[in-house]
């Protein structure tokens, strides 16, 4: 692991920490971070996986986003994700892109230790799980943690529909 890996997951356990979250490290095989692979390996049921997604707009100035939305589900990134960032054109952001903004690879990339002046948009079905299983900052890391630890990101907002 490199140290700004372990720099980053530092982060993510210290902002856990800082809002009394109950949370449980599940240390991972970086070749099986990618959710499907992760959740086969390790027996967790995706549904309660909660992928963390990194959106740019198209046009115009740069504005990007984060989305964390249930494995099973498929981000409404051309409606929804365009309507709450306010633009009219997005994609997902590039790997390279992703790292360079968030200091995080693919496959580890977690809603809990993002730069500030990103807003975050959270899917509301995760909030029904008994669980929720996150990107721990790096590829060696999960998160399984409460639900309610969602609801207390500061930039986060809690969204109904933002999947297809």
């Amino acid at each position: 692991m490199t140290d700004q890996s372990r720099e980053i997951e530092q982060r993510v356990t210290s902002f856990l920490d800082s809002i009394d979250a109950e949370y449980e490290i599940v240390d991972i095989d970086p070749d099986f971070a990618d959710t499907i692979n992760f959740c086969d390996k390790y027996g967790f049921p995706i549904e309660t996986s909660g992928n963390t997604i990194i959106v740019a707009s198209k046009r115009g100035a740069k504005k990007h986003s984060a989305s964390v939305v249930r494995a099973d589900k498929r981000l409404d990134v051309n409606h929804k994700v365009c309507e709450l960032m306010g633009i009219k054109r997005a994609s997902f952001a590039k790997a390279e892109e992703t790292v360079e903004l968030t200091g995080m690879m693919i496959g580890g990339v977690t809603c809990l230790a993002l730069p500030a002046d990103i807003p975050i948009y959270i899917d509301a079905a995760l909030l029904d799980q008994p669980y929720v299983i996150l990107g721990g900052g790096s590829r060696s890391t999960k998160i399984k943690a409460n639900p309610s630890v969602l609801a207390k990101i500061p930039n986060a907002t809690i969204i109904d529909d933002l999947t297809l």
